[in-house]
């Protein structure tokens, strides 16, 4: 395995994020289903149709790898939805359903972020300009989507939870 170099770990790193935003854009219109705030609703459609568009992106850094766009199964964000879907069913009707659905929502963005920021580290190190800013583009959407579920969670989302309790 001495012969594994870090374009290697980029393109297994890149499977691996590529296949955990098809498995989020599967998962994001259930979670907003399940959601009963109109508000986390939409913060979860909103954010079904970034992915869409983050998952473009991805197709564009494997066509300048010269590889076929295929994920790699990332036990992880498998992982993460599962939790989601665990706070859907046991939560169902409770008011902390959207604390929970929330929760697990910056869960998989703190995954993300984590992923892309490696991703855009090593795209720097390796000299691929075109891949850092894709990269990058879809690191402000992550942070952002961050930041609007953390807005979320203080300004409504929490406190309607305790006070229904």
């Amino acid at each position: 395995m001495a012969g594994k170099t870090l374009e290697d770990l980029f393109h297994e790193t890149l499977k691996d994020i590529y296949y955990a935003e098809r498995q989020i854009v599967k998962a994001l219109p259930k979670m907003a289903r399940g959601a009963q705030s109109d508000k986390l609703k939409q913060a979860f459609e909103k954010h079904k149709e970034e992915t869409q568009g983050q998952i473009e992106r991805l197709q564009q850094i494997f066509e300048l790898l010269g590889k076929r766009a295929r994920g790699k199964t990332c036990p992880a964000i498998d992982g993460i939805l599962e939790e989601g879907e665990e706070i859907l069913e046991e939560f169902k009707g409770s008011p902390a359903l959207d604390a929970g659905l929330l929760a697990a929502a910056q869960a998989v963005e703190h995954y993300e972020i984590s992923r892309y920021g490696t991703l855009r580290s090593w795209a720097k190190q390796l000299g691929m300009d075109e891949a850092v800013t894709l990269i990058e583009a879809t690191l402000q959407e992550e942070s952002k989507t961050d930041e609007l579920l953390t807005g979320l969670a203080e300004s409504t989302v929490n406190s309607a939870a305790q006070k229904a309790a």
